[in-house]
């Protein structure tokens, strides 16, 4: 299994980004790791940062992609927010989502865990295989039945958040269940909310009927984002996985 990573990550209407990505490849796996410095918290560029090097930093000492390494760079990347914030008072109020997607590609998976509202496609024949579901508010009115899912980008709630890193008390994040064997065109597609907020699920699959490669199809997504995009708007970052049989002849 071969792979390839396109990506972006940018200002938007702020002044300061607070997202932050990173990823590393070994012998057998690629590893890729996506966070949001969370809105509102003094110190939200400090939290993405130091998530992101953290957990590439735990790959680069325990190249394993599985579920339980992935819980662990987690956990890794929790402590140290935390101890950065009992170090520094004035940054005790940071947070940062977190998206970690792990690739073996001798034996051709992937498996993936997340914290808050960062999140992840996984698109198969050009159609959504599986996403992540957000640790937010909104979320879990969808869950219960009081918010249609068209509306959760619209709702005054999008941007109130469940669980994310940096909580010394509550650490629940979500490791998919069992590794997903990978097939010749499979994509992955790892954003934060400033990201998707503008790409509706619909746009994404339409954009993969028309891009001629990953790159082309991130920078329409992305025109997409700053046609609609407010004045003021957040940061954006995307990451997209491109997954390639070298045995098999197939276009995007």
């Amino acid at each position: 299994m071969e792979l390839k990573i396109s990506v972006l990550s940018k200002p938007g209407g702020r002044a300061v980004n607070e997202d932050a990505y990173g990823f590393w490849a070994g012998p057998d796996c690629w590893f890729c790791a996506l966070s949001d410095g969370v809105g509102g918290h003094a110190g939200g560029d400090v939290a993405s940062k130091l998530v992101v090097q953290q957990i590439m930093a735990w790959f680069y000492r325990q190249p394993d992609a599985s579920g339980d390494n992935i819980a662990a760079a987690l956990r890794a990347a929790n402590a140290a927010l935390v101890a950065e914030q009992r170090r520094c008072p004035e940054l005790a109020d940071m947070r940062a989502t977190i998206l970690v997607l792990a690739l073996d590609t001798r034996r051709a998976t992937a498996i993936w865990g997340h914290i808050g509202d960062t999140r992840l496609y996984c698109f198969r024949g050009k159609a959504i295989l599986s996403q992540t579901r957000d640790h937010s508010v909104v979320q879990s009115m969808v869950d219960a039945g009081y918010l249609a899912p068209g509306d959760v980008r619209s709702s005054p709630n999008r941007n109130a958040l469940l669980a994310a890193l940096g909580d010394a008390r509550q650490f629940d994040p979500r490791i998919e269940a069992a590794p997903l064997p990978l097939r010749d065109g499979d994509l992955f597609l790892l954003c934060t909310d400033g990201f998707w907020e503008y790409v509706e699920e619909a746009d994404m699959e339409q954009g993969l009927q028309v891009a001629q490669a990953p790159e082309a199809w991130l920078q329409r997504l992305e025109q997409m984002v700053v046609q609609r995009g407010r004045p003021g708007q957040d940061n954006y970052s995307a990451l997209v996985v491109a997954c390639s049989d070298p045995c098999v002849t197939q276009r995007m």
